[in-house]
């Protein structure tokens, strides 16, 4: 039993049947991140695009490293400096969300990607997004029992994949 319950804040349920997990299929964002970009007023440079179109078209979670090496195979004037300031600049008007999976670098990923969670495999550091409807329910119901309206939920696993 949690300290919550033990304290009376939450009501313990009887063991139900595991709720569904959906892993979303993402698609790349497309035009999406330059189209926030002009939305929101940034000037935008041939360097800046071609930094947005990295984002749009991960299907991964690049950190800064990783966006410099692919936006450097599409213009090879693009600096390390450039790719660290504009994901700063995307991440202050709220175009990118930066993520800590707990490997000492900062990952990205555009805003418009919808409530999920992630699941971290601690050996290799993928990443695998998925929702819960069960699981959010349960969060908002938390909130709700310790007299909190929720404005934002963030859940990120940590596991190891079993072997076969």
């Amino acid at each position: 039993m949690s300290d919550l319950a033990r304290q009376g804040g939450l009501k313990p349920k009887a063991a139900a049947r595991p709720a569904k997990v959906v892993v979303p299929q993402f698609q790349p964002a497309g035009q999406s991140i330059e189209r926030l970009c002009v939305e929101h007023g940034l000037k935008m440079t041939g360097q800046r695009r071609v930094i947005a179109r990295v984002l749009s078209e991960a299907e991964d979670h690049p950190d800064v490293e990783e966006l410099y090496r692919r936006a450097v195979q599409l213009d090879a004037h693009i600096s390390i400096a450039t790719v660290y300031r504009t994901v700063r600049l995307f991440e202050e008007k709220g175009i990118l969300h930066r993520r800590d999976f707990g490997n000492g670098r900062s990952r990205y990923e555009p805003t418009d990607h919808g409530q999920h969670h992630h699941l971290i495999d601690v050996e290799t550091g993928h990443v695998l997004e998925f929702k819960n409807a069960e699981h959010e329910k349960l969060i908002r119901s938390i909130a709700e029992q310790l007299g909190f309206d929720l404005i934002s939920m963030r859940l990120e696993l940590f596991g190891k994949r079993r072997a076969p």
